[in-house]
């Protein structure tokens, strides 16, 4: 019982030393809008970190003084670090803003008029540059069919067949 203790508590301990980073971004095709849905959840601290470190600037991202600076920042931040191409043709994605639950930030962005794509190429290197052991996970729904990946720093990209 000791021996299992002290192996649970080294485990803790080292869970405390190395926090894991992660994000989940899930990309829907809806077929009857023909329409791209794409949603992110990062953990907020992690995000505000990265973006004041990028953008030279500060705010609060849960409680921002100037919503609209961080929606700018946050979109164009998103713009460059998560990117959609749907049958050899890179999409153009629209920020449609963000919100707060507890400890994460949920992005919304979306393209219109898009057709159900049989191969769906993802690049998401979303905090890279701030934490070496960030892992993104990606969800991509097409005809109700689900595939599912996890990208390990550096590895960035991922691509799904329907």
């Amino acid at each position: 019982m000791g021996l299992l203790l002290c192996k649970w508590w080294t485990v803790a301990w080292m869970a405390l030393l190395h926090p894991f980073y992660v994000s989940v971004t899930e990309i829907t095709h809806n077929t009857a809008k023909k329409e791209l849905e794409i949603s992110c959840r990062i953990f907020a601290d992690d995000l505000e970190n990265t973006l004041k470190a990028q953008y030279n600037t500060s705010f609060d991202i849960i409680k921002p003084a100037n919503r609209q600076q961080v929606e700018k920042i946050m979109a164009d931040y998103l713009s460059k670090h998560l990117q959609v191409t749907l049958d050899g043709k890179k999409i153009p994605l629209h920020f449609l803003g963000y919100k707060i639950e507890e400890d994460a930030v949920w992005s919304f962005l979306s393209a219109e008029n898009i057709p159900a794509p049989k191969k769906v190429a993802v690049m998401n290197d979303l905090l890279y540059q701030q934490h070496p052991s960030q892992i993104n996970m990606i969800h991509v729904i097409v005809g109700g069919k689900r595939q599912s990946t996890k990208l390990d720093n550096p590895t960035a990209n991922a691509v799904m067949e329907f």
